[in-house]
């Protein structure tokens, strides 16, 4: 299913490629590791309710705690090899997902990069080919209608093809498009350094132009460059997506690093553009002994010359001083964004660790409250948990991105909200009461007032 939703979002950028066989599976490769840190959580929690509760439908679980065994010490083995599997998860996130997603965001770019989708673009002309000229009106079923195609792949000939409907097929080596045409015709005409003596030619048999019409032609178009060419990974190694924790770690640290001389010398060169912080020395107090009449300096008037000279300045300066305020605004902003997305991947790599332990102590308990096992209520109930997780990390995710919340509030969201309802499950299953019970709640409370 979740592969089925990734190949819904890309499906434009595959359609009509020519792609190899080998290629989608490799890409196919590619995708289900990077969705192995949504699909897992699911799993466990899963597994874990239908685990418990098969022991206790088929009641297995009674007979271990009348034996005198605790649910604790029943979960035991299970909750090591939960352990076992949150270390592997966090060694595969941050090592093996990395490499996953390099490889899969290069190989998407260079599908979306292959020239051969943007021949059959609705309603435009496309002369991505050398010599030629697409234009289709429709896409319908697969098929095209009103093929317009202009080849001057023949310097001594203009050709032009049209079609009502139109069948596209690309040659097994991806070399050749083979164009099926139904309903058409063809007008070829010659070009102008053939037609110089026409009036001597036109006397006898020669003709400049003729029409060909058809019920069913296949047209050939040579795709050489239009194959798909793989670029150099190291081109994506550096974003977020591709690092583990520690090379996130250094990579923030680095833009701080390099930030801050920056926001430094800003800051600096506002002092320097304010006549307050140009003042070099501190001001001496010299005392005045000069009896001399002091004479008062005159305001210019607000309609002089000077007066006006002077506003100009001012504003020139305020309004340059702006759009330097409002440009490092925009810079800190970018740089601010940059570190928050590495954030956001640092902190989700050990959220994940820690969710399929907080899911195992959810779906645990869960499955011997229920006591049903196998395919049925388990799933059901699965889902919904696992869409209550997969809706608050959303959650905490948009959180951050909108700075509602700070990465390690938002990424730590979910595992924030299930764990007192772990407790609470736990606790339940533990001591064989209902969960909705008002009455125990009651007496619960009654006996902490106590």
């Amino acid at each position: 299913m979740l592969i089925m939703q990734f190949f819904w979002k890309y499906v434009d950028d595959l359609m009509g490629k020519g792609l190899e066989f080998t290629v989608i599976l490799e890409l196919i490769f590619y995708v289900s590791a990077t969705l192995i840190p949504l699909a897992l959580p699911l799993a466990i929690l899963l597994s874990s309710i239908m685990t418990l509760g098969n022991l206790a439908e088929h009641n297995e679980l009674t007979a271990l705690k009348s034996a005198g065994l605790s649910l604790f010490r029943i979960i035991k083995p299970l909750f090591v090899v939960i352990i076992i599997i949150a270390l592997a998860t966090f060694y595969f996130s941050n090592y093996v997902i990395p490499v996953a997603n390099l490889k899969m965001r290069a190989l998407i770019y260079d599908i979306q990069e292959t020239k051969i989708s943007k021949i059959v673009t609705p309603g435009t002309y496309s002369t991505e080919i050398e010599g030629y000229a697409i234009k289709v009106e429709e896409n319908k079923n697969g098929g095209f209608k009103n093929v317009v195609i202009h080849d001057h792949s023949n310097p001594n000939i203009n050709k032009t093809v049209k079609a009502a409907n139109c069948d596209m097929y690309n040659s097994e080596n991806g070399a050749v498009l083979y164009l099926n045409l139904k309903n058409g015709n063809v007008l070829e005409e010659l070009a102008i350094n053939q037609n110089e003596n026409f009036e001597s030619k036109s006397r006898g048999r020669f003709y400049p132009s003729r029409r060909i019409s058809f019920d069913n032609a296949i047209y050939q178009i040579d795709l050489t460059g239009f194959k798909l060419n793989r670029s150099d990974d190291d081109l994506f190694k550096n974003s977020f997506e591709m690092l583990n924790v520690f090379q996130m770690q250094d990579a923030i640290d680095s833009i701080y690093k390099l930030n801050k001389p920056i926001f430094q010398g800003f800051v600096t060169s506002i002092k320097n553009e304010h006549p307050f912080f140009k003042i070099k020395s501190p001001i001496q107090l010299i005392p005045f002994k000069d009896t001399t009449p002091i004479v008062a300096i005159k305001i210019p008037d607000k309609k002089s010359y000077e007066y006006k000279l002077a506003l100009e300045f001012s504003t020139t300066k305020l309004r340059k001083l702006k759009e330097m305020v409002v440009g490092q605004q925009s810079f800190i902003h970018s740089v601010m964004t940059n570190i928050k997305l590495y954030k956001i991947e640092y902190h989700r790599k050990y959220a994940l660790t820690f969710a399929i332990i907080v899911l195992f102590f959810v779906g645990a308990p869960l499955g011997a409250i229920i006591r049903k096992g196998g395919f049925g209520a388990p799933v059901v109930i699965a889902c919904l948990l696992f869409m209550i997780y997969f809706v608050l990390t959303e959650l905490g995710e948009g959180l951050v991105n909108s700075d509602a919340a700070s990465p390690v509030v938002g990424m730590w969201l979910a595992t924030i909200v299930l764990l007192p309802v772990a407790y609470l499950l736990m606790r339940s299953a533990a001591l064989d009461s209902k969960i909705l019970d008002l009455e125990a709640w009651i007496k619960i409370f009654k006996r902490k007032k106590q």
